[in-house]
C-alpha cells in the first residue's frame, strides 16, 4: 500500500532508544539520557532579542524560498571568513536545519543508480537521504586508521557511477576532527576524478585543543566549483529546535535548491531567520565562548571518568559533542554461554541494568561502537557516565 521509497529507510535508531528511555522515565524509572545530538543550554541573549523584535514587528509574512536577502549577505560573508574566498548572496541558501540542506544536496546531484561515497562509521542520515533520492550509498571503513578516512581508500572505492563524497568533520559519530592533509587528499581526489564534496561541518564549532577545524576550502581552494558546504547553527548556537542552516555552493546549485525549496517548506522559518540576522549583527562572541568552554568542560569531566574503563580503550573525543567507544575488547571476552553479543545488547544492558541510554554503533554501520552525548547537564552527565563505567567493567 505504501510508496516503496518508505521500505527504504528505517526511524533513526536514537528515536527508538529516545522512546524506550522516556517510557523508563515515566514509569518511574532512573534514566540518564545521553543519546542527544543537542546541548542542554539557555538561548544565546541576542537571538532571543531578535525573535522578540521579529514578533513585535508582525514579521509573519513569506521570504525568498532560500531565505532574507540580507541573511544570505550575513553568511556570505561567514563563509568568506572561513574559507578565505569571496563569497556572494547567490551561493547562499537558508534551510530549515543541516537535513534540509543535505536533502537538497542529494536531490540536485544525484540520478538514480549514482554512488556516493561515505566514510564509515558515518551519521545514518547520510545514507538514507541518499537512497531516498535514488542514489547508492558506498560505505568506506575509516575504524583501521582511528576513524579517520585514508584518500587512498576513498580512491579505491570509486568507480564509474561514483558522483560524490559526503565528508563530515568534526565527524558524527566518532568526534574525529580530519587534519588538513587528509583533507587536501579528499579534495585532491575530488579534483582529479571529478566528484562533488558535500562538506558537513555542523559540529566545527567543537574543535578541542590541540585539533583544530579547518573548512576543506581553506586547505583546497581549487576544489571550490565542486563543494557544497552544509552547516547550522544548531550545535553552535543550541538551537537544534530552531531548525535553521544553510548550504553554500556554485551558483547553479544553489539556484536549484531555490526550485526545490519553492515546493517544499516555501522557505525556512521567518522568525528564526530574522533571530538569527540579528545575531550575526549584533553578536559579541560572548555566548559561543561560554558554550564552548562548557562543552570543553564536559568533555574532561566525561574524560577523566571514561578513564576508568578496563575492558574498553578510554575515545579521543577530538571534536563536536560525542564519546565514541570501541568495544570490540569487550565483545571478545568469553561469555559464560559462548554467545557473541553485538553493541544492541550492551546498550540494551546498560538502558535496563544501568539506566544509562546509549546509541549503539549499529546504527551508525559499526558492530563494534557506542555513541555518548556529553552535551547534557554536568550532573547528570558525571552521573550517567559512572553508571555506565562500572557496568561495562562488571560485562560478563
Amino acid at each position: 500500500m505504501l510508496a516503496h521509497r518508505t521500505a527504504l529507510v528505517k526511524l533513526w535508531g536514537r528515536t527508538a532508544t529516545r522512546t524506550a528511555a522516556k517510557a523508563g522515565t515515566e514509569r518511574g524509572e532512573d534514566i540518564i539520557d545521553l543519546t542527544a545530538e543537542e546541548i542542554w543550554s539557555e538561548l544565546a541573549p541576542t537571538v532571543r532579542e531578535g525573535a522578540i523584535a521579529a514578533i513585535s514587528g508582525n514579521l509573519n509574512r513569506y521570504t525568498d524560498p532560500i531565505g532574507l536577502l540580507e541573511l544570505r549577505r550575513a553568511l556570505a560573508c561567514k563563509v568568506s571568513a572561513e574559507t578565505a574566498q569571496p563569497w556572494s548572496a547567490d551561493e547562499i541558501a537558508v534551510t530549515s536545519g543541516a537535513k534540509q540542506a543535505l536533502f537538497n544536496a542529494a536531490l540536485a546531484l544525484l540520478n538514480p543508480g549514482d554512488e556516493v561515497l561515505i566514510p564509515a562509521p558515518y551519521w545514518t542520515t547520510f545514507p538514507a537521504q541518499i537512497i531516498i533520492a535514488g542514489g547508492r550509498p558506498i560505505f568506506v571503513e575509516s575504524r583501521h586508521n582511528n576513524y579517520v578516512p585514508r584518500p587512498i581508500d576513498l580512491a579505491a572505492a570509486v568507480t564509474s557511477r561514483t558522483k560524490a563524497i559526503v565528508v563530515n568533520t568534526p565527524n558524527n559519530p566518532t568526534g574525529t576532527v580530519y587534519d588538513r592533509a587528509t583533507l587536501g587528499g579528499i579534495a585532491e581526489l575530488a579534483t582529479e576524478r571529478k566528484l562533488w564534496i558535500i562538506f558537513d561541518e555542523c559540529y566545527g564549532a567543537f574543535a578541542h585543543p590541540p585539533h583544530t577545524h579547518h573548512s576543506i576550502l581553506s586547505v583546497a581552494p581549487q576544489a571550490r566549483d565542486r563543494t557544497l558546504i552544509v552547516n547550522s547553527f544548531s550545535k553552535s548556537l543550541a538551537l537544534t529546535g530552531w531548525r535553521i542552516g544553510y548550504l553554500a555552493g556554485p551558483k547553479t546549485i544553489v539556484g536549484a535548491v531555490k526550485a526545490l525549496q519553492s515546493h517544499t517548506t516555501s522557505n525556512p522559518n521567518v522568525i528564526a531567520q530574522h533571530a538569527l540576522l540579528h545575531h550575526l549583527k549584533f553578536g559579541d562572541g560572548i555566548f559561543q565562548q561560554q558554550l564552548q568552554r562548557h562543552m570543553e568542560k564536559a568533555r574532561a569531566l566525561g574524560l577523566s571518568i571514561l578513564s576508568n574503563l578496563k575492558l574498553v580503550s578510554p575515545p579521543s573525543a577530538q571534536g563536536g559533542l560525542f564519546f565514541y567507544l570501541d568495544l570490540s575488547g569487550l565483545q571478545r571476552r568469553p561469555t559464560a554461554s559462548g554467545c557473541e553479543f553485538n553493541p544492541d545488547d550492551i546498550a540494551d544492558a546498560l538502558l535496563m541494568n544501568a539506566g544509562v541510554a546509549t546509541v549503539s554503533g549499529t546504527a551508525f554501520g559499526d558492530l563494534s561502537g557506542l555513541r555518548l552525548s556529553y552535551g547534557i547537564d554536568l550532573e547528570l552527565l558525571g552521573k550517567g557516565l559512572r553508571r555506565l563505567t562500572a557496568s561495562l567493567n562488571e560485562w560478563n
